[in-house]
């Protein structure tokens, strides 16, 4: 912030505490790995009085990847962003956002989980119009009017809560409902703080603004936001319905299964329905919400682990689309699909990667995809919900088909772009952060088995609550 106008030394100050922040994450997820999950109350008050961070072996998992996201966003944006918006706080933003992001996944206090999620928003806000492109200005008001929307019924749905147990801590607040019981009180919490992140995770019908807002801003923007944002949502409705309402899942939980089925079919739609590209990759995000939630709803040990595995599945995958879309829309200067053709002719590497993310997004074997699903599928028949997961897996023919149609029309066929304004060299450097990512989307799907202590320790502690408060309690409690 302090050279606004020295785009060279932003650019090595940003990515230096980038690679600073993920060396600490790996550090932190060996530390949860090997001595449990760790906590800090801050200004030493002792919990549930002190603010308290929570460093459990999902929120730092989500942390690394958000952190891994925004070093390949960056790197990206180097090349493709402009010097214009660089020299316009867009580093800055970016910084902040992430801290509003892992500030939301590692917080240990309600509240402050509405604190961070208002960093987040006001840095997106300055990412979304940043430029100041008439389709961007359209397009931020509604999304901040959503937002205050939404983070004032978040405030609402905290102060209810807050009167019926009288704590903001979240350990305190699971153990004081597990006394409470589901009264219907606590049931109208429930769907409230649904509505509230179901907006920020782009939830049927709340996602109504997702298309228009995600697609207005350049594509690293985009990425970022396709890769992040609706994860901290969907995020925070996991972690509330598995650490707060746990004593009647029978309707809050049923209800949160119908709502992720008539997601994924409302995302199907959008993508099949549009032939632009940010557009299908961005109904494709909802698709994902839909079913990471559904195999949350279920409350079972292989549903857990398969909603872990492709929340983390569903970051990177998206991270990579997004960039890889983004090198298309630069070589053809459109999105329109309709309008592209033949690129494989002089890109192959770029088809081939696109095509191996395609395959990773839709869940083919052995690839990123496919072992979350898998595992969601397997919880939701355990929990006799067959139907249900015959539908997450016909879900996928439909991923697949959009994914396959974008293919299909911009690389197969005649060249009808014609005269392609990229340089070999601008080609190279957007490239390369673009295939990195897709080979750590590969490693991730291909190398699950050694995933599986860890996304097995990140289910245990949204399934079992004790852990959690044992945890931030100590012995206290």
């Amino acid at each position: 912030m302090f050279f606004p106008k020295k785009v060279k030394a932003q650019r090595i100050t940003v990515m230096i505490g980038l690679l600073l922040a993920l060396a600490s994450a790996i550090v932190l997820l060996v530390k949860v790995k090997t001595d449990g999950v760790q906590t800090v109350t801050l200004g030493s008050w002792a919990p549930p009085f002190g603010i308290t961070m929570v460093s459990d072996m999902i929120s730092v998992l989500l942390v690394l990847s958000s952190l891994l996201i925004a070093i390949f966003v960056v790197w990206y944006s180097y090349t493709s962003i402009g010097v214009d918006r660089e020299k316009a706080f867009y580093y800055p933003a970016i910084m902040f956002m992430l801290t509003g992001v892992n500030g939301a996944f590692t917080t240990g206090d309600i509240f402050n989980m509405f604190v961070f999620f208002e960093v987040l928003l006001m840095s997106s806000y300055v990412l979304i119009v940043l430029g100041g492109e008439k389709v961007q200005l359209r397009e931020s008001l509604k999304y901040i009017l959503v937002n205050i929307v939404s983070s004032s019924l978040f405030v609402i749905t905290v102060g209810y809560l807050y009167s019926v147990v009288g704590t903001l801590n979240m350990a305190d607040i699971s153990i004081k409902l597990s006394e409470i019981g589901q009264s219907g009180i606590v049931t109208v919490i429930a769907v409230l703080f649904l509505i509230v992140f179901g907006i920020k995770g782009a939830i049927f019908p709340l996602f109504f603004w997702l298309p228009g807002s995600y697609a207005a801003p350049p594509v690293p923007v985009l990425a970022l936001f396709g890769a992040l944002l609706t994860k901290v949502g969907v995020y925070a409705i996991m972690r509330t319905y598995t650490l707060f309402f746990t004593t009647d899942i029978g309707y809050t939980h049923e209800l949160l299964m119908v709502i992720s089925i008539i997601t994924i079919i409302a995302g199907c739609v959008g993508a099949l329905a549009y032939f632009d590209l940010k557009q299908i990759i961005i109904y494709n995000i909802v698709i994902a919400v839909g079913v990471i939630l559904f195999g949350a709803s279920i409350m079972n040990e292989s549903g857990m682990l398969g909603s872990v595995f492709y929340l983390i599945h569903d970051i990177l995958i998206k991270g990579a689309l997004f960039l890889l879309i983004g090198i298309i829309i630069k070589i053809t200067g459109t999105s329109d699909l309709r309008k592209m053709g033949g690129l494989m002719k002089r890109y192959p590497a770029l088809a081939w990667s696109y095509l191996i993310a395609a395959f990773g997004l839709a869940g083919i074997p052995p690839l990123s995809g496919f072992v979350g699903k898998l595992l969601v599928v397997q919880g939701g028949f355990e929990g006799e919900y067959i139907w249900q997961s015959i539908f997450i897996l016909a879900s996928s023919l439909i991923v697949l088909l959009s994914a396959i149609r974008i293919f299909i029309y911009a690389f197969w066929g005649e060249d009808k772009v014609g005269v392609h304004t990229i340089s070999p060299k601008t080609y190279r450097q957007l490239l390369f952060p673009a295939i990195t990512l897709v080979a750590i989307t590969v490693i991730y799907g291909v190398g699950s088995e050694y995933l599986v202590p860890f996304m097995t320790d990140a289910s245990t502690v949204l399934l079992e609550p004790s852990v959690y408060t044992d945890a931030v309690f100590g012995g206290l409690k």
